[in-house]
């Protein structure tokens, strides 16, 4: 292949796939869409008739199953094309999807709010890591507070497990998300696509300027423990130039900053207190073929409660090991996490009404009162109750642990 055609990334390191392919773009089965590629994706989803089913679905309810698939295609095809009119670039997609996210907040959040944003600038990219409670909700959230004040939007790392249809995956890429390779065959090809990853990550921060989201775990901490797994800061290290650069230089350089995301209501907590119910009764679950498509739709549609986002600053220090990078963001994710009544109102129950909470530990106002808390978990199977009291209780008990470290002279 002629040198002309190779591209470098980051530190002059071209991706391997570069060698066995010739691609002259190595990320063009993960990365989102350019914007001169919408218009066509958008006008093949107009077309996919299991797109336009789902949609029917979604808009029509019950209506949709009795009526003619060749009656109501057409229908939902025209409303389709009449929101999507004038949509040629990636901007102004999102911005249809803004609508969206405004509708939703408003229908299904008693409230959302922002902090930490003013220690970052708005003129430079950052890889945004955060906590992982709602598959859908929690990068556009993140995305949300970012365009609401004045900051460019994210690109999105999605696992392929959640990609299970064509339609779902441009989807996805139309708004900003990438493709994190889980389905692979093998220990070689598993290494390849995640050097692969790594280098479309660095590649996005430092040479397109674009900001990431990426969650601090694989799954969602469905036990309301928030802790990054030091693979993946192994994979982000990947893209590193060993001969340039030490580890920590190079983690300094992709501006990681902590995400806490809070919901004062998980649309998804008795999903996720069977599941852990069955996990420590039956030591295995089970995850149905469509389960992770109706958590995504309950997280979407149910009701939120207060949600707050808090932004962390940028990692800097010694941080010369994946564990130590992966324990200050735990430590910046516990610090920024927002606690609302009903973190109390689990804590309490599960550990008693006098359970001790330092006065510093802060509380946003929420719209839940004890009563409608305690209906909401007493309508859950008695077994599966302590359970959903832990997705809330785990963040106090988090905090009081951070707070007993930083106290601690070791």
């Amino acid at each position: 292949m002629p040198d002309d055609s190779r591209i470098e990334f980051g530190y002059g390191v071209a991706p391997e796939i570069y060698e066995t392919t010739g691609l002259t773009d190595p990320f063009a089965e993960i990365r989102p869409y350019k914007d001169d590629e919408v218009a066509s994706v958008v006008s093949g989803l107009l077309q996919n008739a299991d797109f336009l089913d789902t949609l029917a679905a979604y808009r029509l309810g019950r209506l949709a199953a009795f009526l003619p698939r060749p009656l109501f295609r057409p229908i939902v095809r025209f409303m389709l094309a009449r929101e999507v009119r004038g949509v040629s670039d990636v901007r102004s997609m999102q911005l249809v999807i803004e609508r969206y996210m405004t509708r939703m907040i408003e229908a299904a959040t008693d409230g959302f709010s922002v902090s930490g944003l003013e220690g970052l600038s708005d003129s430079r990219s950052y890889l945004f890591m955060s906590n992982h409670r709602d598959i859908a909700m929690d990068p556009a959230f993140t995305n949300y507070a970012l365009h609401r004040n004045g900051h460019e939007t994210v690109r999105i790392a999605i696992g392929d497990n959640l990609l299970t249809k064509k339609w779902v995956a441009d989807l996805m890429r139309l708004n900003k998300s990438f493709i994190v390779k889980r389905a692979v065959s093998g220990p070689r090809e598993l290494l390849a696509a995640s050097k692969n990853l790594a280098n479309y990550i660095q590649y996005s921060l430092l040479q397109e300027h674009s900001s990431i989201w990426i969650a601090q775990r694989e799954g969602r901490a469905k036990d309301g423990v928030d802790r990054t797994e030091p693979v993946i800061i192994k994979m982000l290290s990947m893209s590193r130039n060993k001969r340039e650069q030490e580890f920590g230089e190079h983690i300094r350089g992709l501006s990681i900053v902590p995400v806490a995301i809070s919901y004062e209501l998980d649309p998804c907590d008795a999903m996720k207190a069977r599941e852990l119910y069955q996990k420590a009764s039956e030591g295995r679950y089970e995850k149905g073929e469509q389960e992770d498509v109706a958590s995504i739709a309950q997280g979407i549609a149910g009701e939120k409660g207060h949600v707050h986002v808090t932004f962390g600053t940028p990692l800097s220090g010694d941080l010369e090991t994946p564990e130590a990078v992966a324990r200050e963001v735990d430590r910046q994710i516990t610090l920024g996490y927002c606690l609302h009544p009903t973190n109390l109102y689990a804590y309490r129950r599960l550990y008693g009404a006098d359970a001790p909470v330092p006065d510093e530990l802060y509380l946003e106002e929420g719209g839940c009162s004890l009563e409608e808390f305690e209906s909401r978990i007493n309508a859950m199977p008695e077994e599966h109750r302590p359970y959903a009291l832990g997705i809330y209780a785990n963040a106090v008990v988090s905090k009081l642990a951070l707070a007993e470290r930083l106290q601690s002279p070791c």
